[in-house]
């Protein structure tokens, strides 16, 4: 039974592989968006956002510095969020409920997809990760290596959410719409660009927004581990959304969606 179950989680991670090397304008674009933020936007708000001393830095900081781990989480962002889409395919084509029709719990189908997904994510940040390097963001490089279980439970995070959200889109038309929905309020009103501090002195309510906010949790969380800090409560905050939003995907896929509007 356990050839079966590693027999069905690689042939997912082979599938998603797959797909991630054949479309490499996918791998380009995911790596323009942070890279525009690093090298053009960040040049301009260097002088007027300057960063104090904050955890988990122990001295002044450029905002370049700043932004990394927020932008490497738009990456994640954005690739779970492609996941989700990938999953509204297959749903409509048919491929995945042909997957369903396995004896292996639905449960550990959808989180085989959930992992795929997030490892493919993450070979696309390390690339970031390095060009940021290269671009003169260093962190410490074991604190690149201690990112690296941060940066999976951020990317099953952000996943599990797209994954929820997809399960109700009906149709490939209104992906588009829905996510952009989602993804620039995530990202705007999260810590990625801003300190929590200076949100708040633009606006209480503007703060508690970005404070609560899932994405500001996953950001801190992998700010503080790329520096060789732990954030227990991100940590905890991001442990028990994942787990939330992935039981109430698996409650709410329904793949006979397509079926039933086709029939329709």
């Amino acid at each position: 039974m356990l050839t079966a179950y590693w027999q069905c989680l690689r042939g997912i991670l082979l599938r998603e592989w797959l797909r991630f090397v054949l479309q490499r304008t996918r791998f380009l674009s995911a790596l323009v968006r942070p890279l525009l933020w690093l090298l053009v936007f960040a040049a301009g708000f260097r002088a007027a956002l300057g960063i104090a001393i904050i955890e988990p830095y122990d001295t002044y900081i450029t905002y370049e510095t700043y932004i990394v781990p927020g932008l490497a989480c738009m990456i994640l962002l954005f690739n779970g969020m492609q996941g989700s889409l990938s999953m509204v395919y297959d749903r409509e084509m048919g491929s995945m409920r042909l997957l369903l029709t396995s004896p292996l719990p639905r449960a550990f189908l959808l989180a085989a997809k959930l992992l795929a997904t997030a490892l493919v994510s993450l070979l696309q940040v390390y690339a970031f990760l390095a060009i940021a390097w290269l671009y003169g963001v260093q962190p410490p490089a074991t604190g690149l290596l201690a990112a690296l279980p941060a940066l999976l439970l951020a990317a099953l995070l952000l996943s599990a959410l797209g994954l929820l959200l997809s399960n109700g889109i009906r149709q490939l038309e209104n992906f588009a719409g829905v996510m952009n929905f989602v993804i620039f309020p995530l990202f705007f009103l999260s810590s990625a660009l801003y300190p929590l501090w200076k949100m708040r002195e633009a606006s209480e309510w503007l703060y508690w927004l970005c404070a609560l906010n899932p994405f500001s949790h996953a950001v801190e969380m992998v700010r503080y581990a790329l520096y060789e800090r732990v954030n227990t409560v991100a940590i905890g905050v991001c442990l028990g959304l994942t787990a939330v939003f992935a039981v109430a995907a698996l409650l709410t896929f329904n793949p006979q969606h397509a079926a039933l509007r086709k029939a329709g």
